[in-house]
């Protein structure tokens, strides 16, 4: 029995039984509820079941509980697939531009398909992998969607987009060995990505957050995507009447987002004042500290470094703001004394241009005491220091 033959045996009413049944199921009781289920299940029903209840529990931190209870996926598809928020952030984009229907090439299991047909957008969802196929068709039908989802197996270079009012892409960027980096090594490659998304009146094609700026393509407006304070995704957005080669910082869940036609001169590099401001991961992606510097009347630490300091208070969802108590060369025995002293049990250590890893400086200190404390383990002005200090 092949891999489809098998997903088919969960669409079945005994497979759907099944699962819901395996809803709150322990992992770690796998094997007696394996035994206790093949008693009345065929065995390839039961490990599929379980196979699928241990995938569906997985996918509930990408998707929320009451969707992917009801959902299908592959190890891949939780691996790689959008999560709800993201995609929905994007679903709304498209919404806003007057898209009625896209062509989402290189579905997957079907995550944006979903958001898009949820923003009331009509979506052919195409995947040259008959099982990916079959599990986005099976989630389309599973969340009430099908009407508004086309599910194709297809290879997505085969696929004429010229009826659609924007193309969507999702170009596979894991290979055998892993992350892929090059764009080019992509499937489908990023230039073959940006041709479609030039052909169509409005496009979007998700990318690796890290790509080299230098790879962006001169038509397209980029945006780096972090929810929940953890960088998600890149966007290449193509017609959206936004000055070509524009970088946007998009914060999740506040949807709040900073924008630069062109980038801005270096901040300046200064010493450490009462404030330090640490950017989101989307900022620092997106090149934008000197944004949050120019904003706060800030400066850098170090030329290298993306913390922002400032003398006066500075509020923003770009940045988690801390006030600095105290500035220390690098050195673990006064650290250690200095904790010790103003009775710090509860200790959090962040790290930006320092070797050192946090679990160590836990392990050396050995915090106790009744107060917090946050460490920052960076440079100066090109010399290790620790910054003590607490959130604003």
């Amino acid at each position: 029995m092949n891999d489809l033959d098998t997903f088919s045996l969960l669409l079945t009413d005994e497979g759907r039984a099944l699962l819901a049944s395996l809803r709150e199921y322990d992992p770690a009781q796998e094997l007696s509820v394996a035994t206790r289920l093949r008693r009345d299940h065929e065995a390839g029903l039961v490990s599929a079941a379980l196979g699928q209840a241990r995938l569906r529990q997985r996918a509930v931190a990408k998707f929320g509980a009451a969707d992917a209870h009801r959902m299908f996926f592959t190890p891949n598809g939780v691996e790689q697939s959008t999560r709800t928020s993201v995609a929905t952030h994007r679903a709304k984009t498209f919404a806003a531009h007057g898209v009625r229907g896209v062509a989402d090439l290189c579905c997957g299991i079907g995550g944006d398909a979903l958001a898009l047909a949820r923003a009331g957008i009509s979506v052919l969802a195409v995947d040259r992998d008959p099982l990916t196929a079959a599990v986005a068709r099976a989630n389309a039908e599973a969340l009430g969607l099908a009407d508004l989802i086309e599910v194709r197996c297809a290879d997505v270079t085969d696929i004429d987009t010229a009826g659609y009012d924007a193309v969507f892409v999702d170009p596979a960027r894991r290979g055998g060995r892993g992350r892929i980096f090059d764009p080019e090594a992509y499937s489908p490659p990023l230039s073959w990505a940006t041709s479609a998304a030039l052909a169509a009146p409005f496009a979007a094609l998700k990318i690796a957050p890290g790509i080299p700026h230098e790879a962006i393509p001169p038509q397209a407006e980029a945006e780096w995507i972090s929810d929940g304070g953890d960088v998600k995704e890149a966007v290449l957005w193509f017609g959206t009447g936004v000055t070509p080669g524009a970088f946007r910082a998009t914060v999740l869940p506040a949807a709040a987002a900073l924008w630069a036609a062109a980038p801005l001169p270096a901040p300046p590099v200064g010493p450490v004042g009462r404030y330090l401001h640490e950017p989101d991961g989307a900022v620092i992606r997106a090149h934008l500290v000197a944004e949050i510097a120019e904003r706060c009347g800030g400066r850098l630490i170090d030329e290298t470094i993306a913390y922002v300091t400032s003398d006066e208070p500075y509020v923003s969802p770009y940045t988690s703001a801390y006030e600095i108590t105290d500035q220390l060369p690098f050195n673990m025995k006064k650290l250690k004394a200095l904790l010790r002293e103003r009775g710090v049990g509860v200790l959090t250590v962040k790290k930006r241009g320092s070797a050192v890893e946090p679990e160590e400086v836990r392990r050396k200190v050995k915090p106790r005491g009744p107060h917090s404390a946050t460490v920052f383990l960076t440079r100066v002005a090109g010399a290790p220091t620790m910054l003590i200090g607490h959130p604003a």
